[in-house]
């Protein structure tokens, strides 16, 4: 397995140049091994194709400089998507009030996945509130995993605040014969 802290360092400096903040870097195992990469520009919390390609090509340019990993591979530079991974302690604040599930390295009150809403950081500590067990404190180092949950209110949330286009249909040739025959 590659080196995923050196991998990142040198993916992070190439998404700076771009105005992207990473989000996860992460390698997957496999008959056709991947280093998938999330980033997102700061401002908006999105990231559109054009981005995707720009960090993909300078990802791929200083690969092929330095070679840091010796195995064939395919490069996965995406979104994180509105059911993101929660990585950095950040994101336990940006996404307070949103649900989310939790798998902990170390059990908390004998339970080794968390499920709630977010309730906040008190320094590297964070509050979950559980529908059935109520409020659950938990340190960040002790988190596996964790992802926000698809819910109508994460959705009303994170409206696209671009969107250009969405309401623009095109039609071609083709479109316009066939429902002229129709």
């Amino acid at each position: 397995m590659p080196d995923l802290d050196a991998l990142t360092a040198i993916i992070e400096l190439e998404a700076s140049a771009l105005g992207l903040v990473l989000v996860r870097v992460k390698w997957f195992k496999g008959d056709e091994p991947a280093l998938q990469v999330m980033a997102e520009r700061p401002e908006t919390r999105q990231l559109v194709i054009e981005d995707c390609v720009a960090l993909s090509r300078r990802i791929s340019e200083r690969f092929d400089e330095l070679d840091p990993i010796e195995e064939a591979y395919r490069l996965e530079v995406s979104s994180p998507g509105i059911d993101r991974p929660l990585t950095r302690l950040s994101d336990f604040t940006d996404w307070t009030g949103h649900e989310a599930r939790i798998v902990v390295n170390e059990a908390v009150d004998g339970r080794m996945q968390l499920r709630g809403d977010l309730v906040g950081v008190e320094g590297d500590t964070i509050a979950i509130n559980d529908r059935k067990h109520g409020r659950i404190d938990f340190a960040f180092s002790n988190i596996a995993t964790a992802k926000l949950l698809l819910t109508d209110r994460l959705i009303a949330s994170t409206a696209p605040v671009k969107s250009d286009g969405a309401d623009e249909i095109e039609q071609d040739e083709t479109t316009e014969d066939f429902e002229e025959d129709v």
